[in-house]
């Protein structure tokens, strides 16, 4: 079991969350349902896979019987997106502030000796993009660990 492939957002409104990121980052997806009520959305992203999933399903599917609390937004996760450079950073930062992404620290260089900034979309999801000089990234442009 050596891999991941999808991570689940579960989001408070699904339509907000469909227009920030898709018209808002660019990212491609694919919306099952109608585009007024979403029923799940996909991301067409690069390696693992991201979706959105309404907050009370979510809590249902995990237990219909008994759901748990759940609250969207994380303070203890961060989804990542690593750039090939601090332009690169700085272009996906203005990208998401014109998506109407709250800015929590703007990029700038930090402890590891690396380029890095966080941003929360619509539903309090914190989003880090990061640069390190040092990085090399395979064919399909996913970090290669060392």
């Amino acid at each position: 079991m050596n891999r991941l492939n999808l991570i689940t957002l579960g989001v408070k409104d699904m339509v907000e969350s469909l227009h920030f990121y898709r018209d808002g980052l660019g990212f491609e997806v694919v919306v099952y349902g109608e585009e007024s009520s979403p029923e799940v959305i996909f991301f067409q992203n690069q390696g693992t896979k991201i979706s959105l999933f309404p907050l009370e399903q979510l809590a249902k599917d995990i237990n219909e019987q008994d759901p748990p609390a759940l609250n969207a937004g994380a303070a203890a996760i961060s989804l990542a997106y690593n750039g090939k450079s601090k332009q690169e950073v700085d272009d996906v930062f203005a990208m998401a502030a014109r998506a109407g992404a709250s800015i929590v620290k703007l990029p700038q260089t930090v402890f590891w000796g690396g380029y890095s900034g966080y941003f929360q979309d619509p539903n309090g999801f914190y989003w880090e993009v990061a640069y390190g000089e040092n990085w090399d990234f395979d064919e399909n442009d996913m970090l290669i660990m060392k």
